[in-house]
């Protein structure tokens, strides 16, 4: 592993609202920095009750104006819900603001459900379909001179901002290889098909003159605490979190619970532990030797930790001894 960073949606806590929200989130962004993670990445998610990170751009900004070293970025942007060029503009503004720190991380997703997808005007020309070419007029944006299309993006034109591709499924890392970019799969909500397309992308890695070597980024729950016993009931509002998108019912992240008092059918059960199996919830031991399993098994070049920790205090504290923990790891060469 080379390195430890930080993926946050910027939970909307039960009780409180979206001011609060951004406040925690640069509040954690402070936190991790002064701790030694790489970069903090912000999604993209639409009509979510519970997750106010859906204007990506300018949350990364916020976060960027916040703190002073780390890389800030988005995991991603959900391109097919936006032109190219607005995106390159967005992004050359950002890397104009904060230059050698913003990064691009962009998925195929539209972030929501159809209803708002269709909202988002992703019918009117824009679909999944055209992700390769969009990325690729993306890209050219950040050169010198005129884009693809012959427009030049003002800002963005010449900022030659890093650009990862996210995914949960084969189809980006196939792309991500053939592109010659680094990957980063979304194993923290779908981890069914992580060592089928890191395989894939390191199989079919065409070096670009950016990115000579791949570069894979897993994605996973991070809910550490001074026991086992209580990272696990900080990890139930997570838990509670992915029983209401099972159940058709989203809400804000509600405070933890006794994990006995959780009431799921034997199907949920089986539903939310397969999406949940990229965890490491426990002390900090039970953290380390999960990162060293998951490492071992990935061979992962980054792990990028998702906290959906209803205690602010508890959340950072749980980075803190994630910090620790990928250190070690660092430092021990695993």
């Amino acid at each position: 592993m080379k390195h430890f960073s930080v993926l946050d949606l910027a939970p909307v806590l039960d009780g409180e609202d979206e001011t609060q929200a951004f406040a925690h989130s640069l509040a954690l962004a402070r936190s991790v920095e002064k701790q030694g993670y790489h970069r903090f990445w912000l999604a993209e998610h639409h009509n979510m009750i519970g997750i106010a990170s859906a204007a990506t751009s300018v949350l990364i900004g916020y976060i960027a104006g916040g703190t002073e070293r780390i890389r800030v970025g988005s995991g991603g942007v959900m391109l097919p819900n936006h032109a190219p060029l607005v995106i390159a503009e967005q992004f050359g503004t950002l890397a104009a603001m904060y230059p050698g720190r913003i990064d691009l991380g962009l998925g195929r997703a539209p972030g929501g459900d159809p209803k708002t997808a269709a909202a988002l005007r992703r019918g009117l020309g824009s679909s999944g379909d055209t992700f390769p070419q969009d990325v690729l007029e993306l890209k050219s944006y950040f050169g010198d001179g005129a884009g693809s299309t012959g427009v030049t993006a003002v800002p963005g034109s010449g900022a030659r901002i890093p650009l990862y591709l996210l995914g949960s499924s084969d189809f980006s890392a196939r792309l991500a290889a053939r592109l010659g970019l680094p990957f980063a799969f979304a194993s923290h909500f779908a981890p069914e098909y992580l060592m089928r397309a890191l395989s894939l992308y390191r199989e079919n890695y065409r070096p670009s003159e950016e990115n000579p070597e791949p570069h894979a980024i897993v994605a996973a729950n991070v809910f550490a605490a001074e026991t086992d016993a209580e990272a696990h009931r900080l990890f139930t509002s997570l838990q509670q979190q992915f029983l209401g998108m099972i159940r058709g019912k989203r809400g804000k992240l509600k405070p933890p619970v006794d994990p006995e008092e959780l009431a799921m059918s034997r199907a949920e059960a089986a539903h939310l532990d397969k999406m949940m199996s990229c965890s490491l919830v426990g002390s900090k031991d039970t953290v380390a030797k999960g990162l060293e399993s998951l490492l071992h098994a990935t061979e992962a070049d980054e792990v990028i930790a998702a906290s959906q920790i209803y205690d602010q205090s508890a959340r950072r504290e749980s980075f803190a001894i994630f910090a620790e923990v990928a250190e070690g790891c660092l430092h021990a060469g695993v």
